[in-house]
């Protein structure tokens, strides 16, 4: 299951979140704000702290809004 890297009150974790529910995508969530080993496995994934991003099986997609992750789920035929 891809993972998602959030921080509460994002807009643009919001937005992505609003998004793949509506297109029916499963995620794992993962809230880095006041957690120390996700915001570290965050950091080891993409190499920076910024939210959302996601870990689609081992393809990253980091600091991202809905226009990015269109094309990235369309090209891995998700949607």
């Amino acid at each position: 299951m891809p993972i998602l890297y959030l921080k509460p009150g994002c807009p643009w974790c919001i937005e992505v979140v609003d998004f793949l529910k509506r297109k029916g995508i499963a995620y794992e969530p993962v809230i880095v704000s006041g957690n120390p080993d996700g915001m570290q496995a965050l950091i080891e994934l993409s190499g920076q702290t910024k939210a959302p991003t996601m870990d689609w099986h081992g393809e990253v997609l980091a600091d991202f809004g809905v226009e990015e992750l269109i094309p990235f789920l369309e090209a891995r035929k998700v949607i």
